[in-house]
């Protein structure tokens, strides 16, 4: 298949330009269900990427535990508190309290850190069901779609987010597979679900339902740690709720992602890097770039 680099004019470009006569309503209200007991972490950055992407508002759905570690550090999260299962994930009681704040949103975040249980699978299957903005499902969000068996043509702009495992999962296929037929598999997946589909990896591909495939040009193996996705996600779900199309967050995000990082390697080295780090390189590129 034919893939098209993903470029900084690209990108630059798609960015919204923030006016002189706006506010915080004027980009977007980006909702996060993230995090449990044992994934703090994961919602913190899910957060803080949805926030530097420029997000006007972002609403942080989780319990009072995840809540309490997030907003010391990120204190401009709107809370959406939420009660625990026993186990430490979000309760199924939390599906109305969801269903709710994603109506005042213009895009919605599921899965990262949420971990996999009987709950958060009630919890998807609400957001499925009863939820129409954009989407962007990642990690436990996807691996709980496998497992449910809800695959099926999205009727709103949607963007899953999966490494290989996770691909192999959604296509029922060995992961060896995804290695060798990433771009193949992506934008079938992609045409069949009528969704995007950012298939992560040393080169990020994007696919499009229109049979449009991106290839990502940066980004470096600092990046190969655990959080790197969630910031990803976040970043994604940031620039969606923004009102970019969903290609565009998702192409917007992966760059950005990837050359923050690589100017964050010769800071840090790739060795030393977390992926906290890349959020002072990302807010450098577009002082840069005059953002």
């Amino acid at each position: 298949m034919t893939t098209t680099p993903i470029t900084q004019k690209l990108v630059l470009n798609a960015l919204p330009v923030r006016l002189a006569e706006s506010h915080k309503g004027s980009y977007g209200h980006a909702l996060l269900c993230c995090g449990s007991a044992r994934f703090r972490g994961a919602a913190h950055l899910a957060a803080a990427g949805a926030l530097r992407a420029g997000a006007g508002l972002v609403t942080l759905a989780s319990s009072e535990a995840v809540l309490n570690t997030v907003l010391p550090d990120l204190p401009e999260c709107i809370c959406l508190p939420c009660k625990p299962a026993p186990d430490g994930t979000l309760a199924a009681e939390n599906a109305p309290l969801l269903v709710s704040g994603a109506q005042k949103a213009t895009a919605l975040l599921f899965g990262c850190g949420l971990g996999q249980s009987g709950d958060t699978a009630l919890l998807l299957g609400s957001v499925q069901n009863a939820t129409h903005c954009p989407l962007v499902l990642d990690a436990d969000g996807l691996n709980l779609l496998s497992q449910m068996g809800l695959l099926a043509p999205f009727d709103r702009p949607a963007i899953l987010t999966p490494h290989p495992g996770e691909m192999a999962r959604l296509c029922g296929v060995p992961v060896s597979e995804v290695e060798q037929n990433g771009a193949q598999l992506a934008g079938q997946f992609a045409r069949q679900n009528n969704c995007v589909l950012v298939l992560k990896s040393h080169r990020t591909l994007v696919a499009a339902p229109d049979g449009r495939l991106w290839q990502n040009t940066t980004g470096n193996a600092g990046l190969a740690r655990g959080g790197s996705g969630d910031l990803l996600a976040g970043m994604i779900t940031g620039f969606l709720a923004q009102g970019l199309s969903a290609e565009m967050a998702a192409c917007c995000g992966v760059y950005l992602h990837g050359a923050a990082a690589d100017r964050c390697r010769e800071r840090r080295s790739m060795q030393a890097m977390l992926p906290h780090d890349i959020l002072d390189d990302l807010c450098t590129i577009l002082v840069d770039a005059g953002r």
